[in-house]
């Protein structure tokens, strides 16, 4: 009998009720659905719960007024002014209509025609992480294996003997080249030290690596291990391509500069000011561990959190279902699991396959012998590292909890394998109020979608990588197997949701970043579908109007936070978050988009970016 949580233990085959007679387990499953709707809506609705939007009155504290007002309400209705009291909105309207709300203290501000959207939202950061990236030494952008060779160069004259040189980051995809630097290509600059080159979740490294992690011709995959380690075909050496086993690799020394916790929160604060330059005034942070939400309260204790943080917490999918509810229940527990509209604590995210940008999500189809991801197996088809019976278990076991489920999905049969999961545990537990999502969702299926529209599941994609890494998954795949490659008129034609993230991992800077956080660049990305280095667009019938790219980063980002009725829309009651810009969206021609400049950036009815003033 699957009992609530609190009652029994969360661990059990989400299957159970199969066990028991039909009209007894109808009726406790009905029982059992309504204990854990209302206790999944408790939370939601308490006093300063998402759902609740507080009246507003009296005077404006500040009207924008004379501009376009995009609301991106349910008729995406245009205003010419906003007014705001404290950190809510008071009134959209006219400019006339809103003089009501002036008051002896109320600031005007002309728009002078200005466009304003409301505050942009992006559903897929890794902030502490990529703060700190270039923290030791700038990293330069690298498009060739040549500029690789040329920056492990530069590290090893930096370095001494026996040093490790380490590379993050550097997709492949995004090579012109389009391959991993070889085993040979590497020992060349580096005979003396060990190197690294870190994609995701795959690696490639020199010999000198290879012989210190102790891996050779006659090494042994450790038992149970998810892990792939490409060989010659002739020899059955190791090539230096290590997918997803990472934790074989025996690093030894890195000298690097070391940072305090001072230096941790500072580097943040200023990332967070360039995610205030592009437009951003909310992130979801989708792998955040302890140290990292600890950096997040740090700005918030000091008030300067220039932008709302939805934590996804990090749990290791390998352990024992044990474990992982060990995990759960201390999210669970966590303080910020309680509403704040500024660092919430509501979801859960694990690793279910894979990358693309490298060579290993999880498909349903092989991927091909391919000299760009140096695959030499036929029948290769990436890897899973969940099996679909547990990985149903540790879905039921976070939704049943009260958190929102996501795993990174990357291959269609990966987002397949999870959609399926949720419709398993929507035989007991209904999913659709729980909003559980699938991150990245790149490669989907006429399948997939229909599950995803049926049970409520939900999706955050990274449209630029389109636009950056679309010319060489076309060279892999073809065109014909990218039908379904983040097809965005589908999806709003279906009625799922998604919403549009970058999954920033390195650097700061709105495009030099890796990935890319500046959403501009992702909305002319669905709207024109153009990947670099191509002359044809990508599916051009998956494109989408400026209405639909402008929720991708409002409204529908809102959504897959549990925060629509406070933010995503310029509408009375809602938090005062919205974007001043320098060129009208609307109407600009579409090339433009990319280009699209900030002139201001509000949060909470505060100025947190003015155009031409540092941060």
């Amino acid at each position: 009998m699957p009992l609530l949580p609190a009652a029994r233990s969360r661990v059990r085959p989400v299957s159970a009720l199969s066990t028991l007679p039909r009209q007894l387990a109808s009726a406790l499953w009905l029982v059992a659905v309504v204990a854990v709707t209302m206790a999944l809506a408790c939370p939601l609705q308490a006093a300063d719960g998402p759902d609740v939007v507080p009246e507003v009155e009296g005077p404006a504290d500040v009207i924008l007024h004379g501009g376009k007002v995009v609301t991106v309400d349910e008729k995406f209705t245009i205003a010419e002014a906003v007014a705001l009291k404290g950190d809510r909105i008071l009134a959209v309207g006219t400019t006339a209509e809103l003089q009501q709300h002036k008051g002896d203290g109320t600031k005007l501000i002309d728009l002078e025609g200005r466009t304003v959207l409301p505050g942009l939202i992006d559903s897929h950061v890794h902030s502490t992480g990529a703060s700190m990236y270039e923290f030791d030494h700038p990293v330069p952008d690298m498009q060739t294996i040549g500029d690789v060779l040329a920056y492990i160069r530069g590290r090893v004259e930096a370095s001494e003997d026996g040093d490790w040189i380490v590379i993050s980051q550097v997709f492949i995809t995004r090579l012109r080249d389009r391959r991993f630097p070889n085993r040979r290509e590497l020992d060349s600059v580096a005979p003396k030290n060990p190197v690294v080159f870190r994609t995701g979740p795959d690696a490639a490294l020199n010999s000198l690596a290879l012989k210190e992690s102790g891996i050779d011709r006659d090494f042994k995959m450790p038992e149970g291990s998810k892990g792939y380690i490409e060989r010659d075909p002739k020899t059955g050496e190791p090539n230096g391509i290590l997918r997803s086993c990472g934790g074989l690799i025996k690093y030894g020394r890195r000298p690097q500069k070391k940072s305090t916790t001072e230096d941790r929160v500072e580097r943040l604060r200023l990332l967070f000011a360039d995610y205030n330059k592009v437009g951003l005034t909310s992130v979801a942070d989708r792998a955040a561990g302890d140290g990292g939400i600890a950096l997040y309260q740090a700005l918030k204790d000091e008030n300067q959190l220039t932008c709302r943080v939805y934590l996804y917490y990090s749990i290791g999918a390998g352990g024992s279902l044990e474990s992982i509810e060990e995990r759960v229940k201390k999210a669970t527990s966590n303080p910020l699991h309680q509403y704040s509209n500024q660092l919430w604590l509501r979801g859960v995210k694990i690793f279910l396959d894979g990358g693309m940008l490298t060579g290993s999500a999880y498909m349903k189809k092989p991927w091909g012998v391919s000299s760009i991801y140096s695959i030499t197996d036929p029948e290769y088809r990436g890897l899973l590292y969940v099996e679909p019976e547990k990985l149903a278990n540790i879905c039921h076991l976070v939704l049943s909890n009260g958190l929102q489920m996501t795993a990174h999905s990357v291959g269609d049969g990966a987002v397949e394998t999870l959609a399926r999961a949720y419709e398993q545990v929507n035989r007991e537990l209904p999913v659709r109020p729980l909003r559980p999502c699938i991150t990245h969702c790149n490669f989907m299926s006429e399948d997939a979608i229909a599950l995803m529209k049926k049970l409520g599941i939900v999706a955050d994609l990274q449209p630029a990588w389109l636009f950056l890494d679309g010319s060489t998954l076309q060279k892999q795949f073809g065109t014909e197997r990218l039908t379904y490659f983040q097809p965005y008129r589908t999806l709003f034609d279906e009625g799922v949701v998604v919403g549009g993230g970058s999954d920033h991992m390195q650097k700061i800077g709105g495009v030099r970043s890796i990935n890319p956080y500046n959403p501009f660049l992702g909305m002319w990305t669905t709207l024109t579908r153009q990947p670099r280095w191509t002359d044809d667009p990508l599916h051009p019938e998956q494109r989408i109007s400026r209405e639909q790219a402008i929720r991708l980063y409002t409204i529908n980002n809102a959504w897959l936070t549990f925060e629509e009725k406070q933010k995503g829309s310029l509408e009375p009651g809602k938090l005062a978050d919205l974007v001043v810009l320098q060129q009208d969206i609307l109407t600009c021609p579409v090339d433009e988009v990319k280009d699209i400049q900030v002139h201001e950036t509000w949060l909470g009815g505060k100025v947190v970016y003015s155009a031409g003033e540092s941060p």
